[in-house]
């Protein structure tokens, strides 16, 4: 049995019902529950993120959750600063760090370390977020392409926050995101470096539906049920915000874009509705594809009854119960 103490990743695709799952372990085991949701960190941004109310987050504390205005960035340094203070926090109370969400890159980086990136820079942020504001997105593109040719082949055009992320990141430190990649990855190979290892031994769980075509119609239902709740009324809010834009990390989440851009005339509302949910699909594809290439993982059916004593079964093979 391994030393290192025990932490659960509960990983999914959006709608797949992760916290109804997470919800019934916090029940059943002293775990204290982080969220991992790139979107959830920021405060007025309840219905279009799927958050908890209010009633639930007080009776099952949800750790990183409200804790960024719209307006601020929240990177994957960020998370990995937040969640491992709060995980050996847990640890040191004698409770189990239950890690939920579906921001892969979250997981990832929190598993396996991030390389050795600049950190923001809002100045310089703030002048790239103006300049494609009024030049254009294909502006930005061009200026990457010039100096970091790799990240402008992997990065799309309209893709203001890995765009605007690349250039800030070879105007505060004088080098592309290529060569701090290839520089990283030298030193690793070398042995040289000092990655960090996350220390504990962590249980990886995902839960989704096993027929893509659930999962589809749950994210249709999950984006009407939100507009009924006033989902277009809180991006009114957000919009009429004097610092608020839709280049900003927070209103480039799914849903949010949408209805922004109906909110500007720009869509009607069943375009407003299509989009969104398309989107949401694209969105848990691609959550699908990292849990795919992601190792060593147990599987859960959303729509099985009995999931909580499977993962408690599952659980009792790390001796965490």
């Amino acid at each position: 049995m391994s030393a290192l103490p025990p932490a659960i990743f509960l990983m999914g695709p959006t709608a797949s019902g992760k916290t109804d799952l997470a919800l019934e372990l916090m029940q059943a085991l002293p775990c204290t529950l982080i969220s991992v949701d790139s979107a959830m960190v920021y405060r007025g941004m309840d219905i279009g993120t799927a958050k908890p109310s209010p009633e639930l987050l007080a009776q099952y504390p949800h750790h990183l959750v409200d804790i960024r205005d719209p307006l601020d960035s929240y990177s994957a340094a960020d998370f990995c600063t937040d969640a491992l203070a709060l995980m050996a926090k847990a640890t040191a109370a004698g409770r189990i760090p239950l890690l939920v969400g579906g921001t892969m890159l979250y997981f990832k980086a929190l598993k396996e370390g991030l390389a050795d990136m600049p950190s923001a820079d809002p100045r310089v942020r703030a002048e790239l977020e103006a300049q494609a504001a009024e030049q254009g997105l294909s502006v930005l593109h061009q200026q990457l392409a010039e100096v970091d040719p790799e990240s402008a082949l992997r990065i799309h055009p309209n893709d203001p926050q890995r765009l605007i992320r690349a250039l800030e990141v070879y105007r505060v430190s004088g080098q592309s995101m290529t060569e701090h990649r290839q520089r990283q990855q030298i030193l690793r190979t070398s042995g040289t470096s000092d990655p960090r290892n996350l220390p504990y031994t962590v249980v990886e769980l995902s839960i989704a539906p096993q027929q893509r075509q659930i999962l589809h119609q749950r994210i249709a239902q999950r984006f009407q049920s939100m507009l009924k709740l006033g989902f277009v009324e809180e991006v009114e809010q957000l919009r009429n915000r004097d610092d608020l834009h839709p280049l900003l990390p927070s209103m480039r989440s799914v849903g949010y874009r949408q209805v922004w851009s109906y909110l500007d005339g720009q869509l009607s509302w069943d375009e407003m509705f299509e989009r969104g949910v398309i989107a949401t699909r694209q969105l848990a594809k691609r959550q699908h594809t990292w849990l795919r290439s992601w190792g060593e993982i147990y599987w859960l059916d959303s729509l099985a009854s009995d999931n909580l004593s499977k993962t408690l079964k599952y659980l009792q093979t790390y001796a965490i119960y």
